[in-house]
């Protein structure tokens, strides 16, 4: 379905580095790089831009945007998000959206990639030591700083700083005109080497979903569709929290099929049971 076929990644941040080999690779398309796109006008991380959508709609949107101007019938765009995780308390998260278009077939794929890899942090800076401090925890010179006044003023502001004598004068230069410094990580993907990582790790996340196909019409992007809780206790036999089932759907023929224990286990340990520890 999609060997030999021009697929356009949407990105300005060298995202295809690791996107491209893994789609090539494993669905024989022929990437190419979106020409002249500015990604900036669907958001900035930086905020002077903002985000008008969701994460996924704004994904959609980028993707759609990049096939239409270059003439493709594949297209394929990522979204991140960066914020506190929402399940693991004091962690910040790499929340990464990818979405697959395929025109032709009238596909529409995505996954989402959440991972507690993230060097997401900002802080205002009043010393130099303060400054090596922070530069030092966040992976600075191989992940980027941003320096800026404050946390929400957009007016003057520095990215992509990849040298400590660069970020010293940037600080000083700074404080000396504001007495103030607000320093950031980078999210950019070209400045970000662990977002990268993330990025690669949703794009095998989709390659895996899209080479999943119907049982009855062969569609790719078979999925699941819905986890039903309430594996039974090992112990009192009431039904727990944890995964009974996967229901799989097809969006293409609407087939769908339940598949029970998809973790391979009957029954769910006492510990983990509301009954038995309310």
């Amino acid at each position: 379905m999609f060997k030999n076929r021009e697929l356009v990644i949407a990105t300005k941040h060298h995202k295809e580095k690791v996107i491209a080999p893994l789609l090539e690779k494993e669905l024989g398309v022929k990437c190419i790089v979106a020409k002249n796109f500015d990604t900036d006008q669907f958001g900035t991380f930086t905020g002077e831009i903002a985000r008008a959508e969701d994460a996924i709609s704004t994904a959609r949107k980028k993707c759609i945007t990049a096939m239409e101007q270059n003439h493709c019938s594949l297209g394929i765009a990522s979204e991140g998000s960066f914020g506190p995780h929402p399940s693991i308390p004091f962690l910040n998260a790499d929340d990464e959206l990818l979405v697959f278009i395929d025109k032709e077939n009238d596909l529409e794929i995505c996954v989402r990639e959440l991972s507690a890899k993230s060097n997401f942090s900002g802080e205002e800076i009043k010393t130099e030591n303060e400054l090596i401090r922070f530069a030092e925890n966040t992976k600075f010179p191989s992940h980027g700083l941003i320096i800026r006044k404050t946390k929400d003023d957009y007016s003057v502001i520095k990215k992509g700083i990849t040298n400590l004598q660069e970020l010293k004068k940037y600080f000083q230069s700074f404080m000396n005109l504001y007495g103030l410094v607000y320093l950031e990580t980078d999210m950019r993907a070209m400045y970000n080497p662990t977002r990268m990582i993330v990025i690669e790790d949703g794009t095998k996340k989709l390659i895996e979903k899209i080479k999943s196909c119907c049982p009855v019409c062969n569609t790719p992007g078979y999925s699941i569709d819905k986890i039903v809780q309430g594996l039974k206790c090992e112990y009192c036999h009431n039904p727990t929290r944890s995964t009974l089932s996967h229901v799989y759907v097809c969006k293409k023929c609407s087939f769908n099929e339940e598949k029970m224990y998809p973790h391979q286990k009957l029954f769910e340990e006492q510990l983990y049971c509301d009954a038995c520890n309310p």
